[in-house]
């Protein structure tokens, strides 16, 4: 009971803390999510991409075969969202929403710190390939979801490849597989504003928090929280069988799978005007009650 206390506190808490206070400043002075929401998509997640891309220390082997298990675990997730979505008769703009914060955890601010202090370092790696494999799909079928629930696939496409997130990607494996080196002060420059992508998502939830309204919006969240903390991590679990990923490996796989939305999805929604009510929603309530899915994931892993 300590342990999970602890886990609450040193990870969840700061969470809630960070998201009171842009909830706070919207509640006080009234201001307009967008902006923000804008300079972490073209700005600062960018930055913080191409840094864990080029900053990774794991070798080809586990990162490819751990990036395969990563994108099993979406599809498979997403596949499931949409059959839900369907036999429930859920319209296009909550098929999209449901879709997005199904595939996408928050396996970064939330997740790392716990296979931290759950398993150590030596799950961390694992669990930091995960976060970036995570961010690549996320700022690539994510923001294609997103755009989708408003617009056509064509103008979803091109929407795409206007984002910088794209053209960071790419620069960043030129350089992991050239060995070429960026100048100190860019290098610098672009680590300061990828740290800055983290506090600013967690203010951006908040502020969209100060905006939830749940009425009309409660069976799409059910599905989508239940998928998220539920189905998600029981889908992980029967890929390491299948994959035969054992050990450290698999303690950080299926627990980064059972985290709770991701935080950047609200972005995405704010961005694409997406349904962020219930976007947000789903980020909030899956975060709240991701400790009561949590506790028994890691006591089957062993901790």
């Amino acid at each position: 009971m300590n342990d999970l206390i602890r886990i609450f506190t040193d990870n969840l808490l700061p969470v809630f803390l960070a998201s009171g206070s842009g909830f706070l400043l919207s509640k006080l002075l009234k201001i307009n999510p967008r902006p923000i929401s804008q300079a972490i998509l073209y700005i600062f997640a960018p930055s913080l991409l191409f840094t864990l891309l080029t900053n990774n220390d794991l070798n080809n082997n586990d990162i490819l075969r751990s990036m395969l298990f990563i994108g099993f675990t979406i599809l498979i997730v997403g596949a499931f969202a949409i059959t839900i979505s369907r036999i429930f008769r859920l319209n296009r703009e909550f098929s999209s929403g449901l879709l997005l914060t199904s595939m996408f955890m928050n396996s970064g601010n939330y997740g790392l710190p716990v296979v931290l202090f759950a398993f150590g370092e030596a799950a961390l790696g694992y669990a930091s390939v995960y976060f970036v494999t995570m961010t690549i799909f996320t700022y690539t079928i994510g923001i294609l979801i997103a755009s989708m629930g408003t617009t056509d696939i064509k103008t979803s496409f091109i929407n795409l490849l206007k984002l910088p997130t794209i053209y960071a990607v790419v620069i960043a494996f030129v350089l992991i597989y050239t060995g070429w080196e960026i100048p100190v002060f860019l290098d610098r420059t672009i680590t300061l504003l990828g740290d800055a992508s983290i506090p600013s998502m967690l203010v951006l939830l908040g502020m969209q928090l100060a905006n939830v309204r749940l009425p009309g919006i409660s069976l799409p969240l059910l599905l989508a929280v239940s998928i998220r903390l539920i189905i998600s991590p029981a889908v992980a679990l029967l890929l390491t069988v299948i994959f035969g990923i054992f050990g450290p490996a698999r303690m950080a796989l299926i627990t980064i799978a059972g985290m709770p939305t991701a935080v950047f999805t609200t972005v995405l929604s704010t961005e694409y005007d997406l349904n962020p009510s219930f976007v947000t929603a789903v980020v909030f309530t899956s975060t709240l009650l991701s400790p009561l899915s949590l506790t028994p994931i890691l006591s089957l892993l062993g901790v």
